[in-house]
């Protein structure tokens, strides 16, 4: 069964929301189960609820745009204990991030700097507890917020979409699986500012769902100013069985980042055949929101520490199996724990790093945010390890001569057991 949303109203010239043609025509469909159509056309819309049953299919040319002042509780495209959800299609969403990014007139709108925000930002999409939910082929674009957030679904399938964001644009993370179990995300191309895909257990989702975990994430092209790939913060909960490959990660703040901070354990973690390229951007301390961006150009990055001091013990990471990756970088593999709570079981292996100067920034700062530590000043090596135990690390190491006066040390650790380093590929 199709069911067009012409039939029931709605107007393409994205003049007039249509929100209630299309959530008449998703109705309906649910009664049946069949498909949503959105031909060709720009069609303006507030809040939407996909319901059990139902493909939202936009067709070439098609434009779905938020409009920004009719979200209800801050999502446009929203579902919730469903079943059976397809969003598809060779057209777009819009999430019209431009109305709420602008440009802070007191720092000139230096290109580096995180946008101002400016009004509320809902989700371009939010599904809660989606069984069997599938997105594909369909373009997201100008995400004024999380663009993709999962969370407590199961058998996911996110395929072949583009997610194009601002990628100056703070908090427009590109897909957030929350909770969920049996993931595959595979040949995607993301553009963001902030994290391009980010693995977490929120605490709410946590106590309503329990772990995330089964999440395979596989062929894909990702840049941001942020993190291609972050498993945390939000780490309520545990988060295990992650794997990462054969993705290509262009400009990104960091590559990996695994951040541990609110109790849940961090396991069983495989990246490989990973290639590209990780720089330093600005921090920009006039800004009013984001004044500086997560990352100083780190490959891999692993930190479990306190949020601030008073709070919990974060939980343990362990069992993180790397190889085969090959990035230039402009600040060191960075293993950070603490004490009360070590890293412990990494493996680094048939890993290419030349650290080679891409900004204008020198390699002189940590940033572990959000922490108690936050950023600061520390000497640069190519290898970090702090309370880490059980790590060996192998590969091919180079410091290019524009950062040769600046990494002088192949590695620098501090309270570790079992730390090994080897010079060499296999």
């Amino acid at each position: 069964m199709i069911y067009n949303i012409l039939d029931y109203g709605a107007d393409g010239s994205g003049k007039k929301n249509c929100a209630s043609a299309i959530q008449q025509a998703i109705d309906v469909c649910s009664k049946t189960g069949g498909r949503v159509y959105v031909p060709a056309g720009r069609f303006l819309s507030g809040f939407l609820q996909i319901r059990s049953n139902v493909e939202l299919y936009l067709e070439q040319g098609a434009v779905l745009i938020s409009d920004l002042e009719e979200q209800k509780g801050g999502y446009f495209l929203y579902a919730c204990h469903e079943k059976n959800i397809t969003i598809s299609g060779q057209g777009q969403i819009d999430g019209q991030g431009r109305l709420r990014f602008a440009e802070d007139n007191g720092d000139g709108g230096y290109q580096e700097c995180p946008l101002n925000v400016e009004g509320e930002r809902p989700r371009t999409s939010f599904f809660e507890d989606i069984e069997n939910l599938t997105v594909k082929n369909i373009t997201f674009y100008d995400a004024a917020f999380w663009t993709l957030h999962m969370a407590g679904c199961r058998n996911v399938l996110v395929d072949g979409i583009r997610i194009l964001n601002n990628d100056r644009g703070p908090n427009n993370d590109g897909i957030d699986p929350d909770c969920c179990r049996n993931v595959v995300i595979q040949d995607c191309i993301i553009e963001s500012g902030d994290d391009s895909i980010v693995v977490k257990a929120t605490k709410e989702m946590s106590e309503r769902y329990g772990d995330c975990e089964n999440v395979v994430i596989r062929g894909c092209i990702l840049h941001s100013r942020d993190s291609a790939l972050k498993i945390g913060t939000e780490s309520w909960g545990n988060i295990r069985n992650i794997i990462f490959s054969d993705c290509v990660v262009r400009d990104c703040s960091r590559a990996v980042g695994i951040w541990s901070r609110d109790g849940g354990r961090i396991s069983h973690i495989y990246i490989h055949h990973i290639t590209g390229n990780t720089r330093q951007y600005a921090d920009c301390p006039q800004r009013k929101f984001a004044p500086r961006w997560w990352g100083k150009g780190e490959p891999i990055f692993i930190s479990a520490t306190k949020r601030k001091e008073g709070d919990q013990i974060p939980g343990m990471i362990e069992k993180v199996f790397v190889d085969h990756i090959d990035f230039e970088s402009e600040s060191c593999i960075f293993l950070g724990g603490e004490a009360y709570a070590p890293i412990r079981e990494i493996r680094i292996e048939n890993a290419v790093i030349r650290w080679k100067r891409q900004s204008r920034h020198i390699p002189e700062l940590f940033d572990e945010q959000p922490s108690e530590r936050d950023v600061y000043n520390h000497e640069i090596p190519c290898i970090y390890g702090r309370f880490a135990s059980n790590v060996k690390i192998q590969g091919n190491f180079t410091v290019e001569e524009d950062l040769k006066d600046i990494i002088r040390k192949l590695e620098i650790t501090e309270g570790c057991q079992g730390f090994t380093v080897r010079e060499e590929m296999d």
